[in-house]
């Protein structure tokens, strides 16, 4: 046989070249990470890089899980939690959390859609995004310091991926709510299709797949990380259905922040129920 015939047809190997494109895309859009000049840019390959979203988690996660087993080495776990945070959000610029913060602001007061959308434009924070931020560090502070580093450490791989797949699914279900000509990703307020929701989903499986089969972790934290991150994609789209009529890029990560500490709560309760803490 030729050497020749055991390549890819031309079309799958092009098309393997352009997802690597898009995955470069994502981690350009949500990290601090530099990429290769050859990626390139297209405004309409933003929205189609949405299906390695969950990716850029996993990799962000696995980044925090490094620096969390590394510095609980030599430092007690709560300054290595609070490390590995560090490192998360140096790594993506405090993007969700920005997030998180304007949805707060927005959403927490009784105001109207119209009201809520321009408090979210708004760079400054106010009183309800500090408060939302402030008790979401710590809660997720908290939560990893009471768990063992092995289990922190696999919290933080599905609570980064599974957060991310979360808040993809929300732009496949939900509207755009913003003001689509000055929206600072134009392409994300595009509805994204089954087939890109099923990939960012299944980026999902890598992380949760061997994390199952870890005997040391086992199962049962993994299971609860799906079913909590499920419940907290279903509780934002209800909530940002009836405020906002859709999402904007702020509530997608809010929705990120929500469910990753929903994740990370799953791992708490799995370990009490199954050590008897």
């Amino acid at each position: 046989m030729s050497p020749l015939a055991a390549l890819p047809p031309r079309g799958m190997l092009s098309r393997f070249v352009h997802e690597v494109r898009l995955f470069f895309i994502a981690l350009q859009f949500f990290t601090r990470v530099p990429i290769p000049r050859w990626v390139g840019f297209e405004p309409d390959w933003l929205h189609q890089s949405a299906r390695h979203f969950p990716a850029i988690g996993l990799l962000v996660g696995a980044f925090g899980a490094l620096v969390l087993w590394s510095a609980s080495r030599v430092l007690p776990l709560p300054v290595a939690v609070l490390l590995s945070m560090a490192a998360t959000m140096l790594a993506t610029g405090g993007f969700h959390e920005d997030g998180w913060a304007d949805t707060c602001d927005g959403l927490g007061g009784a105001v109207t859609r119209e009201r809520a959308l321009e408090i979210m434009k708004d760079s400054r924070i106010g009183a309800y995004g500090a408060m939302g931020l402030v008790t979401m560090l710590a809660m997720k502070a908290a939560t990893l310091s009471s768990l063992p580093v092995d289990w922190a450490c696999g919290a933080l791989l599905l609570g980064h991926t599974a957060s991310r797949a979360a808040s993809t699914a929300l732009i496949h279900f939900l509207p755009y709510a913003g003001d689509v000509e000055h929206a600072k990703a134009k392409p994300l307020a595009q509805r994204l299709s089954t087939a890109s929701l099923i990939v960012a989903c299944g980026w999902v499986l890598p992380v949760a797949i061997p994390l199952a089969l870890n005997q040391s972790l086992w199962v049962v934290p993994v299971i609860g990380s799906v079913m909590f991150a499920a419940l907290g994609a279903g509780w934002c789209a209800r909530w940002f259905r009836k405020r906002l009529g859709g999402v904007t890029g702020d509530t997608l990560g809010a929705a990120q922040q929500l469910t990753e500490l929903l994740v990370l709560l799953s791992w708490a309760v799995a370990w009490g129920g199954l050590h008897g803490a």
